[in-house]
């Protein structure tokens, strides 16, 4: 093997390494997820808190791959692709760190929902932390096997999401016009759905950057009502 096949090689190695590296980082960004939904549906304050506590791990580890990423600009001066690469890994550990700020404040509200009585609407949560939780592992999916398409269809699915959030909205609304003692209940529960459209919107972000990595070019259609970072 000749120096350059050599360089190559490492490199890759150390690209495959970054990969996995966010990879772990989002699976723990989707149990944390799942473990605040769980907390929220058990009305379990213990759970919730643990779930709150974790958050610190995954702050950890996007400041580890940021790190990596620092250095391989600094070693590896990539150009082309492979500073598309490592850009995009830079900002979907970003991404990733934020749906885990997001699942921690679902499990803060839980805490505090937890003082009020329950309110039956709480239920219609699970579609929609569902459909984001999914859209979440798709998107990893994606990032993990280059799967620009796969990318695109997750992508595509914000609107339904967007959809569910919608329409969970008017209902809490309506909800509180009928009974006011379910207002302070209520308002907890339309955070933290606003919450779960907000992991939505960073799954999307980061299909948005497969997309670019792969192709090259950006995701030039534009969703109404789609905010992008933070």
């Amino acid at each position: 093997m000749n120096t350059h096949d050599h360089i190559v090689k490492s490199y890759d190695a150390e690209i495959a390494r970054l990969i996995g590296e966010i990879a772990a980082m989002g699976e723990l960004a989707s149990a944390q997820l799942d473990a605040a939904m769980d907390a929220l549906e058990k009305r379990d304050s213990r759970a919730a808190q643990v779930v709150a506590d974790n958050d610190d791990a995954l702050d950890a580890r996007e400041r580890e791959i940021s790190q990596d990423v620092l250095r391989l600009l600094a070693l590896r001066q990539p150009i082309a692709r492979d500073l598309r690469e490592i850009l995009a890994a830079l900002r979907i550990a970003s991404d990733i760190e934020r749906i885990g700020d997001y699942a921690e404040n679902v499990a803060r509200r839980s805490m505090a929902l937890n003082q009020s009585a329950p309110v039956p609407l709480a239920g219609s949560l699970t579609a929609l932390a569902a459909a984001a939780g999914e859209m979440v592992r798709d998107v990893l999916r994606a990032y993990v096997a280059r799967d620009a398409q796969a990318a695109r269809v997750a992508w595509e699915r914000d609107a339904e999401l967007d959809a569910l959030y919608t329409g969970l909205f008017r209902e809490l609304l309506t909800y509180m016009m009928e009974d006011a003692r379910s207002i302070t209940a209520c308002t907890h529960l339309l955070f933290i759905a606003k919450n779960l459209e907000r992991i939505g919107d960073h799954a999307t972000n980061i299909a948005e950057e497969i997309w670019f990595v792969v192709e090259g070019e950006l995701l030039r259609e534009s969703r109404e009502g789609r905010a992008r970072r933070p």
